[in-house]
């Protein structure tokens, strides 16, 4: 049975979902999006995402297809009409459709797109072994803040450390880690303080980023918000990365070095288990 997809207003066959040619969104790459994690049948970190979703629109000058009430509903009601019980929400709105110009009427009518992908996102194997990692040149744009769909980057650079055999790639700018590839990128020093590297235009403003600090601090596990070398990094006790998709994902490795003893840290795995208690308890249902 094919998936349920949302455009425009409307609800239909994942086959028969278009969009036109003349969009800005494949244009232009000038649209943003958003990742909502269900699990349960639940939303997870909602209010974070629709808020994120709010400034991203706003620093893009791109007008709100719907409310923020209409925008829950469509979430919950995407999640019935898929059955999805585990997976991703993934939403997209482009500034919209017209003939094909640098400059954009200020009257467009914003593209809207709404489909699910099913994961258990509460069971990744990868959680138990971790992954490795690899650093590569930052080379996007500079407001990372966005959370545009300008992912080719992104794309080539995960490509590229793959085919060298590591999982993901680290961007490094200026001699210092800004984040993953889709992700933010966290180490915990051997007294047990968690680092991240501090909000900017250099990095997104991760959801989970956030509630995963904020759990910490609850926790008694201090954290320190600032810039870090690849070297600090790979002389950390532990490393991980944090991602509406994969939660609290342990780095074990970064260019072919161990972190650590190579296994998954203990401080990761017990942030990742505070997170999804936290993550459940806290889930909007319709």
């Amino acid at each position: 049975m094919s998936r349920t997809v949302y455009v425009n207003g409307e609800w239909v066959a994942e086959e028969n979902a278009k969009v036109s040619v003349f969009d800005r969104g494949y244009l232009f790459a000038d649209a943003i999006y958003e990742v909502t994690a269900v699990a349960n049948g639940r939303l997870i970190d909602f209010t974070g995402h629709a808020a994120r979703l709010a400034r991203s629109l706003e620093a893009l000058g791109i007008k709100p297809p719907v409310t923020n009430d209409v925008l829950k509903s469509l979430h919950f009601e995407i999640i019935r009409r898929n059955e999805l019980t585990n997976g991703l929400i993934y939403l997209q709105i482009s500034r919209g459709a017209e003939d094909r110009d640098f400059l954009y009427s200020a009257s467009l009518e914003p593209t809207i797109v709404m489909f699910t992908q099913a994961r258990n996102v509460l069971a990744n194997p990868r959680w138990e072994t971790g992954i490795s990692v690899a650093t590569v040149p930052e080379g996007r744009w500079s407001n990372r803040q966005i959370k545009t769909v300008q992912l080719l980057y992104s794309s080539m650079a995960k490509m590229e450390v793959q085919r060298k055999g590591a999982d993901d790639a680290l961007f490094v700018e200026d001699g210092f880690i800004t984040e993953g590839t889709s992700n933010n990128f966290h180490i915990v020093t051997s007294d047990g303080q968690l680092i991240t590297r501090a909000l900017s235009n250099a990095l997104l403003h991760g959801i989970t980023r956030g509630s995963i600090l904020d759990i910490a601090e609850k926790a008694g596990i201090p954290t320190e918000q600032r810039s870090f070398t690849p070297d600090e990094a790979k002389s950390a006790a532990e490393a991980f990365i944090t991602s509406a998709g994969v939660f609290v994902m342990p780095v074990i490795a970064i260019d072919g070095q161990n972190i650590g003893d190579g296994k998954p840290g203990p401080i990761s795995q017990k942030l990742r288990s505070l997170y999804i208690q936290h993550s459940l308890d806290t889930s909007e249902g319709p």
